[in-house]
């Protein structure tokens, strides 16, 4: 029976997919992004993954795609109507998402900012400020008004440490996580305070800022991405981790577009 959604969110590092059963995410996958691989190896590799949680691609009723990565599109979307029989809808100009869209050039907005922001809309109610640890860390003010006011962007935590490997020689890749103390007594102890707590600071910087900027004091605060609940536990500005926050409003957004309800 073909009753079930796919949902794709294809971001600069991975891509991350789920299956949704109405409201019900029954599974979700990760997968690396790769500009290289053909059409066929996406198509085998996503059915081959659905079908080791024993949905079958046959099920698949339709497919929506957000993407921050353009080159990719061409052999995904091909993917999708050779192994799925189905023409996705994509995330861009022309779709309904229920936001104003308030920047100078709407379009330059990414499309998994907007995703985001119509998940917290719908699921929690503006105003709030949403921050997705992804490849780029972006932080988004949304208003009570369901406007999408802008936002910041800064490198992601990955790619700030990537950045302190690299340039210092005596410097290796180190596990993100945890210290014993903010003062290390090691040099792994101390890379990982000033990773660690400093990225927390940058984000609570951020939120209280963009709280100030839009003039409202107790904005919700939402995180989403890889490292949303490390950051989460230390800092005091995080409110709500949503760690599928993206999929739910991919789902959302598709049954936006469609007028259906769910």
């Amino acid at each position: 029976m073909k009753d079930k959604l796919l949902v794709v969110d294809i971001g600069n590092t991975n891509i991350v997919f789920g299956v949704y059963k109405g409201k019900d995410l029954m599974a979700s996958y990760r997968m690396k992004t790769d500009k290289e691989k053909a059409a066929d190896e996406f198509g085998i590799l996503m059915t081959q993954m659905l079908s080791y949680s024993g949905i079958n691609p046959a099920e698949i009723m339709d497919v929506i795609i957000s993407s921050v990565v353009p080159p990719i599109m061409y052999s995904f979307e091909r993917a999708i109507q050779k192994y799925f029989g189905i023409n996705p809808m994509v995330v861009g100009p022309g779709i309904k998402t229920g936001l104003n869209i308030k920047t100078e050039n709407p379009k330059e907005v990414g499309s998994d900012r907007i995703v985001n922001a119509v998940a917290v809309n719908e699921l929690y109610g503006g105003p709030a400020v949403i921050i997705d640890f992804g490849t780029a860390t972006t932080f988004c003010a949304l208003s009570r008004k369901s406007e999408y006011l802008g936002g910041a962007i800064a490198p992601g935590i990955k790619i700030s440490a990537e950045a302190l490997f690299s340039h210092a020689s005596r410097l290796h890749r180190i596990e993100l996580q945890k210290p014993p103390s903010v003062i290390g007594k090691n040099t792994v102890h101390a890379m990982q305070s000033g990773i660690l707590y400093g990225y927390v600071g940058l984000v609570d910087y951020m939120v209280n800022r963009i709280k100030e900027e839009m003039d409202e004091a107790n904005a919700k605060v939402i995180a989403t991405g890889g490292l949303a609940r490390l950051i989460a536990e230390e800092s005091k500005t995080i409110q709500i981790v949503n760690p599928t926050l993206t999929l739910e409003g991919l789902r959302i957004i598709y049954y936006k577009n469609k007028q259906m309800s769910v």
